[in-house]
């Protein structure tokens, strides 16, 4: 049974999910949006910062995101902004698919992760994100223009947004030329911690 199609980003209070520029990427904006996931202990696992880190619901939340996905589609400038940020060890350990015009053959890194090429667009890089999901989900890891394609497509199931209180008052907005006529949404979770508040929604065709 295939699974189900979601993204999960961290968004500010008035509705951005980055910086506008790639270089302020890991500026300090991004580090305050980003703030509730450097403590945890998963994110320390995942990205081998060493033993300790803090449980409770926001852990379960990130652990939980990260066991569901089976493979991730993102888009070029995203993997354009990853491809020096990341450790050798990229965080995913899954295969991921990403939407380019570049032709380019996989890149395998240590621990799982296989980035994949893919020029013809985003069902076709979605479909091969399922094949190699198998019964697992997919998730659009981003950035805010590609999730927005896959979202006015039609092809998400369902989204989780990370509320953090920070205001960025410029960026990449998520919902930045949503096609609103034909996307409606079911609440399907709210709960806050101390740094943050986890929304998650189904996502519906009107």
């Amino acid at each position: 049974m295939a699974g189900k199609v979601f993204f999960s980003v961290s968004m500010s209070l008035d509705g951005f999910i980055a910086p506008e520029s790639a270089e302020e990427l890991m500026g300090q904006r991004w580090r305050e949006l980003q703030a509730w996931v450097f403590p945890l202990r998963f994110f320390r696992e995942n990205l081998k910062f060493g033993e300790g880190g803090e449980e409770g619901r926001d852990n379960d939340i990130a652990r939980e995101t990260f066991e569901r996905t089976g493979a991730s589609v993102m888009g070029k400038r995203m993997f354009d902004a990853g491809e020096h940020a990341w450790p050798a060890e990229a965080p995913f350990h899954t295969p991921v698919f990403v939407v380019t015009h570049e032709k380019r053959d996989p890149w395998e890194r240590p621990g799982g992760t296989t980035f994949h090429f893919v020029n013809d667009g985003i069902e076709a890089a979605l479909d091969q994100a399922r094949a190699a999901a198998g019964d697992r989900d997919v998730r659009i890891a981003g950035g805010g223009a590609t999730i927005l394609q896959y979202v006015n497509a039609g092809l998400v199931d369902e989204f989780s947004i990370a509320l953090s209180p920070v205001l960025f008052g410029s960026g990449v907005r998520l919902f930045d030329g949503v096609d609103a006529d034909r996307v409606a949404l079911e609440p399907i979770r709210s709960e806050s911690s101390p740094r943050v508040t986890h929304l998650a929604y189904t996502v519906r065709r009107r």
